[in-house]
């Protein structure tokens, strides 16, 4: 990694207090597997429910590092175009009229060259110049297709692509790659060996009062204590999607923008809609009543 990284991060706890100071508690397993990916370098697969902060992990790296974050969103048929790079057909029709227009000659070499190529994510964060580097969050792979995994083992490995135009594009800094998965289906263990891997648990009870805190300023002990021992209660149970730290962050915004200060349970009821996102669960939840969202009491 550059000399860059080295000094701005140059031991676990640097990179744990930078963490801290943006809001972003992270445990001592997932600071140390940020440590090794940034140091070694070595791309990380981080795995997890929805919801406990694998995305925001990337935001915060990228954050301190002071480099751009370059995302690109996997999805079934996402194919390796839309992720490195495509010809910009308009500007070299736009090109070839010009020419001809100047009684000029135009070869094939001058229309697959840089000034026609569209970067995407992929090839946008190789290129990137530095000092800083960027980080390349490739978010939800488990949602991309197997061909896509094979197209990414050369990035991963080699921090480069090959172009047939234009050959082989090697990063001069390389970038930092976090990829995330909510594990809907197992990941290729061609891919996996590429990766340092980290699996981010849902947070303790002490320590989702100190997140929420962090990311609703303003917000009283008391109410976060109310809303995640709520949300430990749903978490208990078998519903399609349980709450997630995302989910709690926004339910706890909602509950400060309706001036809320004590959690009871009319307002935990009207304000559901922001912590399930299932009519089953919400069901579920109501068939219980909502005092026994908030006190834990059974009807």
């Amino acid at each position: 990694m550059s000399e860059y990284v080295e000094r701005a991060l140059p031991d676990v706890g640097s990179l744990r207090a930078a963490l801290d100071a943006l809001g972003y508690l992270a445990d001592d397993g997932l600071v140390t597997a940020l440590f090794l990916a940034l140091r070694l370098p070595q791309p990380l697969l981080l795995e997890g429910e929805a919801g406990v902060g694998k995305t925001e992990a990337a935001k915060s790296v990228a954050a301190i590092l002071g480099g751009p974050l370059i995302r690109l969103q996997c999805y079934d048929g996402l194919d390796a175009a839309e992720a490195l790079y495509e010809w910009n057909h308009p500007r070299q029709l736009l090109g070839i009229r010009l020419a001809e227009a100047r009684h000029e000659q135009i070869g094939e070499d001058d229309l697959f060259s840089e000034a026609y190529l569209l970067r995407r994510p992929v090839l946008a964060a190789l290129s990137h110049p530095g000092p800083a580097p960027a980080v390349l969050l490739i978010d939800e792979i488990d949602r991309a297709d197997d061909d896509f995994e094979a197209f990414l083992l050369e990035v991963l490995a080699e921090a480069a692509v090959t172009i047939p135009e234009l050959g082989t594009v090697r990063a001069t800094v390389p970038p930092v790659v976090l990829l995330t998965s909510n594990r809907t289906r197992d990941l290729h263990d061609a891919l996996k060996r590429r990766c340092l891997y980290h699996w981010i648990d849902y947070p303790e009870t002490e320590r989702l009062i100190e997140i929420v805190r962090r990311r609703v300023p303003g917000t009283s002990r008391e109410l976060a204590v109310a809303v995640a021992a709520a949300v430990g209660r749903l978490r208990a149970l078998e519903l399609q999607k349980p709450p997630g730290i995302a989910e709690t962050i926004d339910w706890i915004s909602a509950l400060r923008l309706l001036g809320v200060d004590v959690l009871d349970a009319q307002i935990a009821g009207s304000t559901l809609g922001s912590l399930l996102k299932y009519r089953e669960d919400q069901q579920s939840v109501r068939e219980r009543g909502p005092d026994w969202l908030v006190a834990g009491r059974r009807p």
